[in-house]
C-alpha cells in the first residue's frame, strides 16, 4: 500500500501561482512513477502531468504545458506541482497518484490515489 496526501490547494486570482505537494508513505516511493490529475465539477478526471521514477522524464497535458511543472524529491518522498499563470479553467480538485514503475496518462492504470486538494482560480 502507498498512502498519498495532497496539500497546497487554495483560492488564487487569475495569473497567480500555487504549489501543490503530495507526500507518500508506505511502500518504496522510488518504485512508483507519479502523476497529477484534476477533476472539475461535472467533468471527468483528467491527466495533468506525470514524472518518472528518477524525475528525469516528465509529461504534460497540452492545456498546462509551459505553465505547470511537476517534480519529485525521492528523499522526502514527495511530488510537487508548481502551477503558474493560473486560469479560471484550472479550477478543480487536484489528485496525485502513484503507478508502479512507469508513468502514464491513463488514470485507470494508476494504483494509488490521494484524497485531493481544491484549487480555485478567480477571474
Amino acid at each position: 500500500q502507498v498512502q498519498l496526501v495532497e496539500s497546497g490547494g487554495g483560492l488564487v486570482q487569475a495569473g497567480g501561482s500555487l504549489r501543490l505537494s503530495c507526500g507518500a508513505s508506505g511502500r518504496t516511493f522510488n518504485n512508483y512513477a507519479m502523476g497529477w490529475f484534476r477533476q472539475a465539477p461535472g467533468k471527468e478526471r483528467e491527466f495533468v502531468a506525470a514524472i518518472s521514477l528518477s524525475g528525469n522524464s516528465t509529461n504534460y497535458a497540452d492545456s498546462v504545458k509551459g505553465r505547470f511543472t511537476i517534480s519529485r524529491d525521492n528523499v522526502k518522498n514527495t511530488v510537487y506541482l508548481q502551477m503558474n499563470s493560473l486560469k479560471p479553467e484550472d479550477t478543480a480538485v487536484y489528485y496525485c497518484a502513484a503507478r508502479w514503475l512507469f508513468p502514464a496518462t491513463n488514470k485507470a492504470s494508476y494504483d494509488y490515489w490521494g484524497q485531493g486538494t481544491q484549487v480555485t482560480v478567480s477571474s
